[in-house]
């Protein structure tokens, strides 16, 4: 009897927090798309939301606010949203898939084997943007193979992940600090600058790769989601249902890598993004929550955080220093909290 009276409370329960999340993640999709709207408003010169619509839609023809709109502030506005995106995402999912919240591409190597390979062109082969950019990627990916290579002993371990990832990230900076010592003051100065991280720098073709990698991406993590959820149960639950481990894993951490090769190959490494845009959308949305949430998240943080940097601050700053603000208290607390919980490992 019990039981046939708990079946439509469970039932009633998962409509419940299925609901939540759909209502949370379209208002999380409201305000990003209003705070998209206000970075093309603000500024020395004042846009009204109407002249922003109609200018990127192509409604009016008005040369002024399609050059202010279009050409001056759609490609910051742009890159911000993709940016946050990609971090809310990729962060999402190397902490699900490796069961720890420090498990976040900004502290186990990925970002720092593309700022390393970035700095290196910019410093040691005075590369274009593209070139720069085009390094960024090649070092994420790169980085991302060596880790999981190291880690490997007949599977993955979250713990063993990212303690490599560690140390390999340690060692990639420092390899930055020597490579930005030995450079001249202008090359010194440009790479101080992209590693600092800030949406404004990217010209428009790594832009428009990074617009393509998410058009493609982002429907496959969807598609991946339900193995993620399954990995998360564990390796022997997750096998004992039929999931093939190592090969969804693999998939999941390729689409992780590439879409955090590519954000900083435009905007540069943006700290704490994809480690707090996570907990915050499993916060608001649940359990239940999918990684289009945590992605909108991310993308909410990066253009309050540009807007902040250049419109709020007496002095106009780099996304990444505001950022990291408001993250480094997160981590703290995150770091005290892990370790009474003993859920360090």
């Amino acid at each position: 009897m019990a039981t046939t009276l708990e079946a439509p409370v469970v039932r009633s329960g998962r409509r419940h927090r299925r609901r939540r999340a759909t209502i949370v993640t379209a208002a999380l999709a409201i305000i990003a798309t209003c705070l998209f709207v206000l970075t093309m408003m603000v500024g020395s010169f004042y846009v009204s939301p109407i002249d922003v619509v109609t200018s990127v839609l192509g409604l009016r023809d008005d040369p002024t606010n399609d050059f202010i709109v279009r050409d001056l502030r759609l490609p910051t506005a742009t890159a911000a949203l993709a940016v946050g995106l990609a971090l809310g995402l990729s962060g999402v999912v190397f902490q699900k898939l490796l069961g720890n919240p420090l498990a976040s591409p900004d502290f186990v190597g990925v970002s720092s084997g593309a700022s390393l390979f970035a700095v290196s062109s910019i410093v040691i082969f005075h590369a274009s943007s593209a070139a720069v950019s085009g390094s960024a990627l090649l070092g994420a990916l790169l980085t991302a193979l060596l880790i999981y290579v190291l880690a490997w002993r007949d599977g993955i371990s979250g713990y063993r992940f990212i303690l490599i990832g560690i140390g390999v990230s340690e060692f990639m900076l420092a390899i930055v600090g020597y490579v930005v010592s030995r450079a001249q003051l202008y090359e010194a100065r440009e790479a101080m600058t992209w590693l600092a991280g800030s949406v404004g720098q990217a010209g428009a073709g790594e832009l428009r790769a990074l617009l393509v990698a998410l058009v493609v991406l982002l429907p496959l993590a969807l598609v991946l989601e339900r193995p993620l959820r399954t990995l998360e149960l564990g390796d022997d639950t997750a096998k004992a249902l039929g999931s093939r481990v190592e090969l969804s894993r693999l998939a999941l951490l390729a689409v992780s890598i590439v879409l955090i090769g590519f954000s900083v190959a435009v905007a540069g490494p943006i700290m704490f993004v994809a480690l707090i845009a996570g907990p915050i959308a499993v916060r608001l949305t649940g359990p239940s929550g999918s990684v289009i949430a945590s992605a909108l998240v991310g993308a909410v943080i990066v253009l309050a955080a540009d807007l902040v940097a250049q419109h709020l601050l007496p002095t106009s700053l780099p996304t990444g220093v505001v950022t990291g603000i408001v993250g480094a208290p997160y981590l703290i607390w995150l770091l005290a909290t892990v370790n009474r919980e003993g859920r360090g490992g």
